[in-house]
């Protein structure tokens, strides 16, 4: 190989590149080259959103676009077709993805192959190794492409491709890649079960970067609702989506005491963007509330800062899908300010009811009304919850330690085959 000194040695498997609600997988890309690894971005779609986070700036990788529909892009799909069927592995992935399509046969399975076609073809030669972003999607690409190129592949796990794929999909992804990273330890003990090596899997949490983050305020008014020309500011950020429990958190400020003052404000883009203001119009909250929809990183931290409290209602969705660990709370936290969340998922690995915010059940709006009622008429109670969190978040969540063992384990080849063989005893 004439470049192999200089080429990218990791192509990164990702859904789309920039996204503004994933900026915990920027985060790491950054860190990862910071560590010395020469990376390459394939997304599997083009950007939606029309801002960017400075991180998305710091990557250097360069980046491809697979085609996010084959019928967009025949011709390409056809020349890789014609070039990857004389690889040796050809026979192999062919086998793996008509397995799969006989379990599930749809359209979108099709594309995964079509989209693996293209990432085997085009891939430089360079590349040593794969690793997906989510086990779903991503990694059905990226391990029909590792198998055509026989290169081995790793996964970083977050939320929802854990708890709404297949077990079946599950179970032959993890006896497949070389190693799992996911970010929550009830993601973890979810994937044990599943995985035919459970030793191939590893809890590494997003943590943040805080070389990169604002410092927080320095103090923030002590606000307490008795004044309606001085609300207390109530902050929620995250996608407009079942899953983030936006109905429940409405239904919860309507129930407030008419005595306390409040306004919410909302960052974050969704499905539900109309449901959420229609709903908020008809319980006669909606002079209360902003939605700013999704935002770039600097009006985020704009907004956390002018915010007295944080909440996020998270709760599970009718498919089964449900958050990880928010790195939007440890922002919050690191920004200094108080948490009010559900016992949903993992938060709970990092929110402690009482002692770094309140927790309430999830899906319940009366028990998360009282909470948020608590917090917006005591700011004693909030100054001494948020200088917990806060203290926990730098103590426990720094991102370094996570990336420099995903770092290792990319630049690891030795490591990689002695994981693989292992698994295969």
């Amino acid at each position: 190989m004439s470049n192999e000194n200089n080429g990218p040695k990791v192509a990164v498997i990702l859904k789309g590149w920039p996204r503004l609600s994933e900026t915990f997988i920027a985060q790491e890309i950054a860190g990862l080259e910071a560590q010395g690894v020469v990376l390459e971005l394939w997304s599997m779609r083009r950007p939606t959103d029309k801002a960017r986070h400075p991180v998305h700036d710091r990557v250097a990788a360069r980046v491809v676009y697979l085609p996010e529909y084959l019928k967009d892009e025949p011709r390409r799909v056809f020349a890789a077709w014609l070039k990857v069927r004389r690889l040796p592995g050809y026979g192999a992935a062919r086998a793996k993805f008509l397995a799969d399509l006989r379990r599930d046969r749809t359209a979108n399975r099709v594309r995964r192959w079509g989209q693996a076609l293209v990432l085997a073809a085009e891939l430089p030669d360079t590349i040593e190794r794969l690793y997906a972003h989510f086990l779903h999607t991503p990694a059905s690409v990226t391990r029909y492409a590792a198998t055509l190129r026989g290169l081995p592949w790793s996964v970083s796990a977050h939320a929802k491709d854990i708890w709404t794929s297949e077990p079946w999909d599950v179970r032959e992804k993890l006896a497949d890649c070389a190693w799992l990273v996911t970010c929550t330890n009830v993601g973890l003990q979810r994937l044990k079960e599943l995985a035919p090596a459970p030793e191939k899997l590893r809890l590494v949490y997003h943590g943040l970067d805080f070389a990169h983050l604002p410092p927080p305020p320095a103090a923030r008014p002590p606000r307490d609702g008795s004044d309606p020309a001085d609300p207390v500011v109530i902050l929620s950020v995250g996608r407009k989506v079942e899953k983030k429990g936006y109905d429940d958190l409405l239904n919860a400020l309507a129930q407030l005491p008419h005595g306390l003052h409040w306004r919410f404000e909302h960052v974050g883009a969704g499905e539900l963007s109309d449901a959420l203001k229609a709903q908020a119009a008809a319980l006669g909250i909606a002079d209360r509330c902003t939605w700013q929809g999704g935002q770039p990183q600097k009006a985020v931290f704009a907004a956390l800062a002018r915010a007295d409290l944080f909440v996020l209602a998270s709760k599970k969705a009718a498919d089964g899908d449900q958050d990880g660990l928010p790195n939007v709370l440890m922002e919050a936290a690191h920004q200094g300010l108080p948490l009010v969340s559900t016992q949903a998922a993992a938060i709970g690995e990092f929110v402690e009811d009482g002692q770094t915010g309140l927790l309430v059940p999830p899906a319940a709006p009366r028990e998360l009304g009282g909470a948020l009622a608590r917090m917006i008429a005591d700011p004693v109670l909030r100054q001494r919850l948020a200088q917990r969190a806060g203290e926990v978040v730098r103590t426990r969540f720094s991102y370094e330690a996570g990336v420099e063992w995903i770092a290792s384990a990319l630049q690891d080849r030795h490591r990689e085959s002695t994981v693989t063989a292992r698994a295969a005893e």
